[in-house]
């Protein structure tokens, strides 16, 4: 009961520490990523593991249906955050006067919920056109590039080409700003971005990139098979989509890496959930220690009555 105790106290404390963060980096679009990189860990990746070891997939239809829908979810959740958290910094650095504006706490909050509505939307059209399948070459159900040409085309275009111009867009304006500021001389005119919102920046930017970079084979491989499946899917080798499909899914564990190394901020606050898990773990086995060593010095009933026993006889 205590160690149930001490686990909730502890969960608490990881969830206020998390909060603080968010609030501390004035930007909630970052946690909303972390929350749709998680999103596969909770349900696709155990079922894919046991398919991995079952050596194909026995789990039915509809946990098919269910795991492909969370994986697109994931996917796409984190590219119209990664959208998003661009947009955020763009308004913040190259239109610092109506930031406040735009993004206080209400509007924000309105952004995050617009984010996940478009994002379920988005999914939404796999469930009717059956795209949804699952392959034995990568272990899971996920989106079929050859079910529909005309559906991937469309995948293609607005779930990865028009973000990623968007995002491009916003980040080449805001290097224009960046290299604008550095090559001012004149001393009364104050530079519009301060180095902690440049070191934002970059790590964002990061991101993006990598983001780009995983996800571009797997994309321009369902590109081609929409154009021309009958000539392209046998000339695709298998080791090529297997390659292309776990490098993009690996960008979901990119994230937390490339925060803690690039923005002091997380990793400050990566060592105070470290040390409070610690704490808490090291609090939890003082206590079961203590109850153990007084087990062990309480004495027995049976020593107990045995010593009354002789005294009362003396």
């Amino acid at each position: 009961m205590r160690e149930c105790k001490l686990l909730s106290r502890n969960l608490l404390l990881l969830v206020s520490e998390v909060i603080f963060l968010s609030r501390k980096l004035g930007n909630i679009f970052v946690v909303n990523l972390a929350i749709a990189d998680l999103v596969v860990a909770i349900y696709p990746y155990p079922l894919v593991l046991t398919s991995v070891f079952r050596n194909g997939w026995n789990l039915g239809y509809f946990h098919c249906q269910i795991s492909g829908f969370f994986m697109g979810l994931s996917v796409i959740g984190s590219i119209f955050n990664i959208t998003g958290i661009a947009i955020n910094r763009y308004c913040y650095i190259c239109h610092s006067l109506k930031y406040d504006k735009l993004y206080s706490d209400k509007n924000s909050l309105c952004y995050v919920i617009l984010i996940w509505i478009l994002t379920f939307v988005a999914i939404l059209p796999n469930l009717f056109v059956g795209s949804l399948q699952y392959d034995p070459r990568i272990y899971s159900c996920t989106f079929a590039q050859s079910v529909s040409s005309t559906y991937t085309i469309a995948v293609v275009f607005f779930h990865f080409m028009l973000p990623i111009s968007i995002v491009t867009f916003c980040y080449l304006r805001i290097w224009i700003l960046v290299i604008q500021v550095r090559r001012r001389v004149k001393p009364d005119n104050k530079p519009k971005l301060k180095p902690h919102d440049f070191r934002n920046f970059v790590t964002m930017f990061v991101v993006f990139v990598l983001f780009a970079v995983c996800w571009a084979p797997l994309n321009f491989i369902g590109l081609a098979v929409a154009v021309n499946p009958d000539t392209i899917i046998p000339r695709i080798p298998e080791w090529l989509f297997v390659s292309s499909y776990y490098m993009a899914y690996f960008n979901s564990c990119l994230n937390a890496i490339i925060y803690g190394l690039l923005n002091q901020n997380f990793r400050r606050e990566y060592k105070r959930i470290i040390v409070t898990i610690c704490t808490a773990k090291v609090f939890v086995q003082e206590s079961s220690n203590d109850a153990a060593d007084k087990m062990k010095s309480k004495p027995s009933p049976l020593v107990t009555n045995n010593n009354q026993v002789k005294v009362d006889s003396v």
